[in-house]
């Protein structure tokens, strides 16, 4: 029987923080070998790897999964390495390119690297399964997310089940950024591009009229509730938790998890509904951890996390930098949930 191929690509620059892309390639080994299926993979890893080596590595390996670790851009590329080990970057529109070519291969594409959901976008087009990440990881969240996502496939799962076994992952290990990894796929891309609903929705959804007609109706509340240029959504756009908060930013956030963490607040399309309850879980999630790393001060108005003292201890900066990045995080699935609102309800800017 033939195996399944996997290529382990990693880079980690000199002139970039370092990376413990050694242990999550032990971590991948280690699971594979002692999963059911061991006998169905093929491991091979290339590391220090520069822009030159991406094509060589597949020819010699012929992967069906290739896995990228390493470094990504805040501008969408990832970080591969020059003849001096230093950055080198590789633009999303060259690696889409070189995916196209050898898309009757490969079956899979990990970018397990920061801001590399632009990244798995393009390609995509190509590749029926590729992850990517929406944001920042660290490097914890990312060793976690490859052990659950071959440990799902050493069980013999599919591509999209090691995906959520891979997010369950972050989740059990403690660490808010299970939300951080983001699945694409041709056929999912080419269902939303046209406007047309998936056919496993179709299966147990019906949009009729009066179903779409509800679901305005609540789209309209939210934009009401929680508005894209209201307090709480732009704080959690332009949030520094490090600063003074005003104590109307927590109460805007307050009051609609208040008004909304309810049934009659469902969208009846599951599409939507499944990126409302996204955007509460993180937010709600936010709320909670914010509240107990904050104390009131000036009578109650503003609230501070106190880290002007002299002495801050690392744990409170630690507070802070996971609280900027959910709140972040929140925003993001926040605007998820308005774009998927327009594209199935339509616009009701003038309603």
């Amino acid at each position: 029987m033939d195996k399944i191929r996997i290529l382990f690509l990693s880079s980690d620059p000199s002139d970039a923080g370092r990376l413990r892309l050694g242990q999550e390639l032990r971590e991948i080994r280690e699971k594979l070998q002692l999963s059911k299926q061991r006998d169905t993979f093929q491991l091979d890893a290339r590391e220090a790897v520069r822009p030159g080596d991406i094509t060589q590595a597949i020819f010699d390996v012929e992967p069906q999964i290739v896995h990228f670790s390493g470094h990504g851009m805040s501008t969408g590329e990832l970080c591969f390495e020059n003849i001096t080990g230093t950055v080198q970057p590789v633009a999303p529109s060259a690696l889409s390119s070189l995916f196209k070519l050898v898309s009757t291969q490969v079956q899979c594409v990990v970018l397990n690297a920061c801001h590399s959901e632009s990244q798995a976008k393009a390609i995509a087009d190509y590749i029926p399964y590729v992850i990517g990440m929406n944001q920042p990881i660290g490097d914890i969240a990312a060793i976690a997310f490859s052990v659950g996502f071959y440990k799902a496939l050493g069980a013999n799962r599919t591509f999209e089940d090691g995906y959520k076994f891979a997010c369950l992952e972050i989740q059990l290990e403690g660490i808010p950024e299970h939300l951080t990894p983001v699945l694409y796929s041709k056929e999912l891309e080419f269902s939303k591009a046209n406007n047309v609903l998936s056919s496993e929705i179709k299966e147990r959804f019906e949009y009729t009229a009066i179903t779409i007609k509800q679901d305005r109706k609540l789209f309209i509340e939210l934009l009401k509730r929680f508005p894209p240029n209201g307090r709480g959504a732009i704080f959690l756009k332009e949030h520094d938790v490090g600063n003074t908060i005003h104590n109307k930013d927590l109460e805007s956030i307050d009051n609609f998890i208040d008004s909304w963490a309810d049934i009659m607040h469902e969208f009846l399309n599951p599409e939507i509904e499944e990126k409302r309850k996204n955007f509460m879980s993180i937010l709600s999630d936010f709320q909670s951890e914010l509240n107990v790393n904050i104390w009131s001060i000036a009578g109650g108005h503003l609230f501070s996390m106190h880290l002007d003292e002299l002495a801050v201890p690392k744990h409170r900066l630690e507070a802070r930098d996971r609280l900027n990045k959910m709140g972040t995080q929140a925003f993001k699935f926040y605007e998820d949930l308005l774009r998927c609102c327009r594209i199935m309800l339509g616009a009701v800017d003038d309603e």
